[in-house]
């Protein structure tokens, strides 16, 4: 059971610990209970908490004991912790819609039989405290200097300012560790970086309480080789997992696109992957990069772990087929819609227009004269078939799923065209 400490020390895992050497003795006892949280301030986590999620799913493999904590409570006041500016406050109503949401997700990477794990929310301890018996039982344990000196006040207050309703997010988070320390014996909280603060002030805290002995440990924080933040598109939106706000053939996508410079640190923190298949994974991008191996295997796991196996395999189906590697007929409307949303697409409503002006309307060529041009090199396609006649107009009956035609310049460029519904 210490193994897991092996394991994500070679992961590259754990950044922070507040005594490995009492952990791994702690962990080497026993199945141990640990947990971490996840606030719901959207209506889906995201590929970052993935981090975090496949964390808690490590030491289930180990033997140990897993609590996904979803806050219900703490979702209320917001965490100052990597945030520049005070957050907007969302209704209990839209915050309880998420919670239940968020626990759905936290529960498919965890196994909840017998007594493996186990959901809860920190509203159900929370919520019934008044706030005399929070300041008398929690607030007293807390100087105010040590608040002050913590790293993510002392910015805020340097910049935008923060409210008493985040500065008390701290004790909220750390009645949480005492809580499940008091009714579970949950002795480590695994976290983010950032949240080091947060941790260690649990750990503290159930000290001064009860007297007892518990752990912290974080994880690094994602980034992308490129400077770009990790989990976004270009244009800033986030990947969720949730397939309703980011589409499985985007998901798919995101990973298959990792830089070569990233994908050997993803393979370590994302994959379930053996040491050695790993390092094999490594060795192949490294002596032949365009193959894609690692990204590919990346791809594949990961969306077959939040989508599913056979939704992987029809975005893969789709992946393919769009390059020219596969039958765009066999694809369904939901999958092929979802694919051509990812790529320089156009609408066109009545008649449909002539090739070289839907090649210049997506975008995959700069002006009529340059598609007429890249009909005539013989580099234009339309569902996947050569374009030979710069006056070629497609009809209806080329329409794929009835809405949809895939436009090809060369082997890599890839662009989409819906037809309007009337």
């Amino acid at each position: 059971m210490a193994d897991i400490l092996d394991d994500l020390a070679w992961r590259g895992l754990i950044t922070q610990s507040t005594d490995l050497d009492d952990l791994r003795a702690m962990l080497a006892s026993g199945p141990v209970t640990l947990y971490c949280g996840f606030d719901p301030t959207a209506p889906s986590l995201h590929v970052g908490s993935l981090v975090q999620l496949l964390t808690l799913r490590r030491f289930q493999h180990a033997g140990h004991r897993t609590i996904g904590l979803v806050g219900g409570a703490t979702g209320l006041i917001g965490d100052p912790s990597g945030k520049s500016a005070e957050r907007t406050l969302n209704s209990e109503e839209v915050v309880a819609g998420w919670v239940e949401r968020i626990r759905a997700q936290v529960s498919r990477f965890l196994d909840l039989t017998g007594d493996r794990g186990l959901i809860v929310s920190n509203l159900d301890w929370t919520g019934p405290m008044s706030a005399i018996e929070f300041l008398r039982d929690i607030g007293k344990h807390f100087p105010v200097n040590r608040m002050l000196a913590r790293e993510t006040v002392k910015s805020r207050l340097d910049t935008t300012g923060l409210s008493y309703t985040e500065f008390s997010y701290v004790l909220l988070q750390s009645m949480d560790f005492l809580e499940l320390f008091r009714r579970y014996d949950c002795r480590l909280q695994t976290g983010g970086n950032d949240q080091w603060g947060n941790l260690t002030a649990g750990v503290d805290l159930i000290r001064r309480v009860e007297g007892g002995s518990a752990h912290a440990l974080t994880t690094p924080l994602v980034t992308r080789a490129d400077g770009t933040k990790f989990g976004k598109t270009a244009g800033g939106e986030t990947y969720w997992l949730d397939p309703e706000l980011t589409s499985p053939y985007a998901f798919y996508q995101f990973w298959l696109n990792a830089d070569d410079r990233d994908v050997s640190t993803y393979l370590r923190y994302f994959s379930f992957r053996s040491r050695e298949e790993i390092e094999e994974l490594e060795k192949a991008t490294s002596e032949r990069p365009a193959a894609r191996a690692a990204q590919r295997a990346l791809a594949e796991e990961l969306t077959t772990l939040v989508h599913g196996a056979e939704e992987t395999q029809r975005v893969i189906a789709a992946s393919r087929a769009l390059f020219g590697q596969g039958d765009l007929g066999e694809l369904d409307e939901r999958t092929l819609g979802s694919a051509l949303a990812e790529v320089p697409s156009t609408t066109v409503s009545g008649p449909l227009p002539p090739v070289v002006d839907l090649l210049t309307a997506t975008g995959l060529v700069g002006s009529k004269s340059e598609a007429r041009r890249t009909v005539a090199q013989g580099g234009a396609y339309v569902n996947n078939v050569k374009v030979t006649d710069e006056a070629a107009v497609p009809d209806q009956g080329d329409l794929l799923q009835g809405r949809f035609l895939v436009l090809r310049r060369g082997k890599r460029n890839i662009g989409g065209v819906t037809v309007a519904s009337d």
